[in-house]
């Protein structure tokens, strides 16, 4: 009897950590770690690491279940970044993915969320189509859309009768960019009017040509005459500077960027444009720790664009785990529609119709003396979201 009761007493001394010992929840974040868009990629890790330390208060564990976040690098590529989600889901048995940079790729992504019945939650690719016409029930977006991006653009351009020029990449988020843009100024009742397009590829690095184009459609019309760029990656600002088009009085609305890219404009005293984040403008707890705890990490340096939005969808992540106390898609579904949680940014609410989060912009301008290459910009308001009558493009 003491034999048989002392093995019991060892099964149960085994059995006890085994029980309570729950599997990871795994999270996959792809990104374009490889490419022309590395930095955005190195900025949307370094958020999303510090969001799932914030939103879980430093245990990186949710309902006792470990996170395991496993990165890949779809290269910039879409059969890349396919092929990363598929065995993300597939081989890696992910609960949740989280990516990618490029809205080419996340687009070529999409269609595996539906296949696996999956959550994908889009950061930071903006192209309208990704919770447009491409969109299916498991995706979800942190990052604004171009749709957002053109909206504020347009409540800085609304006042006056403005002819306006535009360049963009010559691909979907170029694309979507521009058209946005043309809905946006017909949404908030400007009067100024697009007068001409021009589209190049993204590798492009000499505007000789477009920037006489964009100038021979502007320079004979009246009133203020403004080129809107749309671009991501190494800015073709300073070269079209470098063109003169003060000559014929034509101003350059280059949107908002990272640091290292408005650095370079700092010689551009009074430009303006709108702007996804800027670390010095929201005033709230979750960017006030945020700013905080970055510069602990990297030497003094603010964070950038791209790093709030990584920390937003780690946020988001966390908190529809805990809403829907499960990993399970249709529970993760009903708990994510009309969610609202708190970013960097302030309040991000999940739009019931296409998951699309709807947030704050920032109408900015770069300060005269800018004192150094982060602290650059001022504040003309903030642009609530209320403001931005975001159209609803998927077939739902």
């Amino acid at each position: 009897m003491l034999r048989r009761s002392i093995f019991a007493l060892a099964g149960l001394a085994l059995a006890a950590p085994v029980a309570a010992q729950q599997p990871p929840l795994k999270i996959a974040l792809i990104y374009s770690k490889t490419g022309p868009l590395e930095a955005y990629a190195r900025q949307t890790e370094a958020g999303f690491m510090l969001g799932l330390e914030y939103a879980t208060q430093g245990t990186m564990e949710i309902g006792g279940r470990k996170i395991q976040v496993i990165t890949k690098d779809d290269q910039l590529k879409p059969d890349m970044g396919k092929a990363a989600l598929e065995q993300a889901y597939g081989d890696d048995k992910v609960d949740i993915a989280v990516g990618t940079t490029g809205s080419p790729i996340a687009l070529a992504m999409l269609p595996v969320a539906e296949e696996y019945k999956k959550i994908l939650i889009v950061e930071p690719a903006v192209a309208d189509q990704i919770t447009g016409d491409k969109w299916n029930r498991y995706i979800f977006r942190t990052a604004r859309n171009s749709s957002q991006d053109a909206l504020a653009a347009a409540a800085t351009l609304k006042d006056e009768n403005i002819s306006i020029a535009t360049l963009a990449q010559d691909n979907a988020f170029g694309k979507d960019g521009i058209a946005s843009l043309k809905e946006a100024l017909a949404a908030v009742g400007s009067k100024a009017k697009v007068v001409h397009e021009e589209y190049t590829p993204a590798q492009t690095t000499d505007f000789t040509a477009s920037g006489q184009r964009l100038f021979d459609s502007l320079k004979d019309k009246p009133g203020r005459k403004i080129i809107a760029v749309v671009w991501a990656g190494a800015h073709p600002l300073p070269k079209l500077m470098d063109l003169k088009p003060e000559r014929y009085k034509i101003e350059i609305a280059p949107g908002g960027n990272i640091l290292p890219v408005m650095a370079g404009w700092k010689q551009f005293a009074g430009l303006e444009g709108a702007i996804y984040y800027y670390w010095g403008f929201p005033k709230n707890p979750v960017n006030d720790w945020l700013v905080t705890e970055y510069k602990k990490k990297n030497n003094g340096v603010p964070p950038d664009f791209f790093v709030a939005g990584g920390m937003s969808a780690a946020i988001a992540l966390v908190e529809a785990v805990k809403k829907a106390k499960s990993t399970d898609s249709e529970k993760l579904i009903a708990a994510m529609e009309g969610m609202s949680f708190e970013t960097p940014k302030g309040t991000m609410t999940f739009r019931k119709e296409d998951h699309q989060a709807l947030q704050e912009m920032y109408h900015w301008r770069m300060k005269k003396n800018a004192p150094d290459n982060v602290d650059l910009l001022e504040l003309v308001r903030v642009i609530p979201a209320s403001e931005m009558t975001l159209p609803i493009k998927n077939k739902r």
